[in-house]
């Protein structure tokens, strides 16, 4: 059993960039050439992603680099948002294989507290909590 969760180290942004690099058949360079966020320009240089995906110390991304690599990785950018949550910040994500729980979260922002309330009192009726929900 781990102690202090908050020392373990994740490697899911890594494993993630490193997995659809190989995926796209790109090299280091090829995946520099293609890293550039749309909005700023700003490039990501292919000694960060050697060092990333080799599990040497890296800065963590900054939201233009997010982009920039979600542009060479093909992915979209809330894809790579969690996954650097969790290995840089130990933020752990809500997710379903479906994308479908993300997307009520993201919709339960808009409604009014009232609103909230029904809605989990109607999916409480569904599927009732478990020991491991809140």
């Amino acid at each position: 059993m781990i102690e202090n969760e908050s020392e373990v180290e994740t490697t899911e942004f890594a494993d993630l960039i490193r997995a659809r690099r190989t995926e796209l058949g790109l090299s280091l360079a090829q995946f520099q050439e293609r890293s550039i966020d749309p909005v700023t320009g700003v490039q990501v240089k292919s000694g960060w992603v050697y060092r990333l995906e080799s599990g040497e110390s890296v800065i963590p991304p900054r939201l233009p680099q997010l982009r920039a690599l979600a542009a060479a990785a093909a992915l979209p950018l809330g894809k790579l948002q969690d996954a650097a949550a969790g290995q840089f910040f130990g933020i752990e994500r809500v997710w379903a294989e479906s994308g479908e729980a993300s997307a009520l979260v993201r919709r339960a922002g808009r409604l009014t507290q009232d609103q909230r309330e029904q809605l989990l009192r109607l999916i409480d009726a569904f599927a009732p909590p478990g020991q491991d929900d809140d």
